[in-house]
């Protein structure tokens, strides 16, 4: 595996739009498509500060996210009737995502997943981040990217059809060095496809590791367990944790393993498991280190499929990484756009990104940036059914 990010960013970006182009998406179009994103006033914060939910839609899919986080607060796609579903866990109103979203369809920044006991070291100097996830940082600290508005510009170029969002991150947010200044694309394709395309330069060296947590139901969102869901993952190996959920440094083989995906398997037969990594993650809560390795273009990654409803969603990135978090920690306390309240397993997260704790893990793929370099990274998600 290429553990080195400098050799592929920089013609990430380009060849990411080009080998999308030759992913299908082939889902029958319900939405109408061809129109330019829409927006309306979602809500305020509480110092007044207007939230906007943006409308786009093409190929089929359709999707709304709020200016807050970046948020995907509905992805709707169609079954194999045509009918189509909202398949993203989410609320229906602003005062729920600032209270208490446990990070759902958010924008994650600046380090996606773990940090451990909230600290790092760079270039000799020891950083001190918030712990918020028993004794380590999680997703960047407690007021990261997800919890903060970001500048949304609507775009139609060609056949696609999106939103550029961007925010500038200060030095020193939320502990972590340089000023980062951040652009967030998500397309929809003339195919339905939603790619998710992320840039990012500093004006001091640092660490970042941005990605979607949006949470998945090929049934409908509000429909209950993805127990029956089935995932295959091109993976033979993954990053076993201790149980503070901080990678031990082992890439273990998934061979009689619950997390052996290299042919497709139910969600449920697999998180449900007693095995030690499962009972520490209350389920799977794991990062797996996909074939492909670091890439320059989007390469497989893995395929989700409702047998119930025939959707199929395929992702295709070029991170090294894919957190898999089965909802473990849903408890039942949370009501989404449905009415209908959450329960554990009652959605799913595939996080393609670079692995947990890489900042004090020299041996797994570097997430340090530096200035005159651009961070990139781009993922492809598309739907079928059948």
């Amino acid at each position: 595996m290429n553990t080195s990010r400098r050799t592929v960013l920089a013609g990430a970006a380009a060849a990411g739009v080009a080998a999308t182009a030759g992913l299908a998406g082939t889902g029958t179009a319900y939405a109408a498509t061809g129109k330019s994103p829409s927006r309306e006033l979602f809500g305020r914060l509480a110092d007044g500060t207007k939230v906007y939910r943006w409308t786009v839609a093409n190929g089929g899919t359709r999707m709304k996210v709020l200016s807050y986080g970046g948020i995907v607060q509905s992805l709707e796609i169609p079954d194999r009737s045509g009918r189509a579903a909202n398949v993203s866990l989410g609320f229906d109103n602003l005062d729920d995502y600032v209270a208490g979203s446990p990070y759902f369809g958010a924008l994650i920044g600046r380090y996606g997943n773990r940090i451990a006991k909230g600290r790092f070291t760079l270039d000799g100097r020891t950083y001190e981040l918030p712990v918020n996830d028993g004794p380590n940082s999680l997703h960047g600290g407690d007021k990261g990217f997800d919890k903060q508005v970001w500048d949304v510009e609507p775009f139609s170029r060609g056949s696609d059809r999106g939103l550029v969002l961007r925010r500038i991150s200060p030095d020193g947010e939320m502990g972590y060095p340089g000023t980062l200044k951040v652009k967030v694309t998500y397309t929809l394709t003339a195919r339905g496809d939603w790619r998710i395309d992320y840039e990012a330069t500093t004006d001091r060296g640092t660490v970042a590791n941005l990605t979607s947590h949006t949470y998945f139901n090929l049934a409908g969102e509000g429909s209950g367990s993805v127990d029956g869901h089935t995932l295959e993952m091109a993976a033979a190996r993954y990053t076993p944790v201790d149980a503070t959920l901080i990678p031990t440094g082992e890439l273990a083989r998934v061979t009689g393993t619950p997390f052996d995906f290299r042919r497709a398997k139910t969600i449920g037969g697999q998180a449900r498991t007693p095995h030690q990594q499962v009972l520490y993650g209350k389920g799977l809560d794991h990062n797996w280190v996909l074939d492909k390795g670091l890439t320059t273009v989007p390469g497989y990654a893995l395929t989700l499929a409702d047998p119930a409803s025939g959707r199929v969603m395929k992702m295709y990135t070029t991170e090294p990484g894919m957190q898999f978090y089965s909802g473990n920690f849903l408890d039942g306390t949370l009501a989404g756009t449905s009415g209908r309240l959450y329960r554990q397993g009652d959605g799913l997260c595939l996080e393609s990104q670079h692995f947990p704790d890489s900042p004090n893990q020299p041996s797994f793929p570097s997430t340090v940036l530096r200035p005159g370099t651009t961070y990139r990274s781009t993922t492809v998600h598309t739907f079928s059914a059948r």
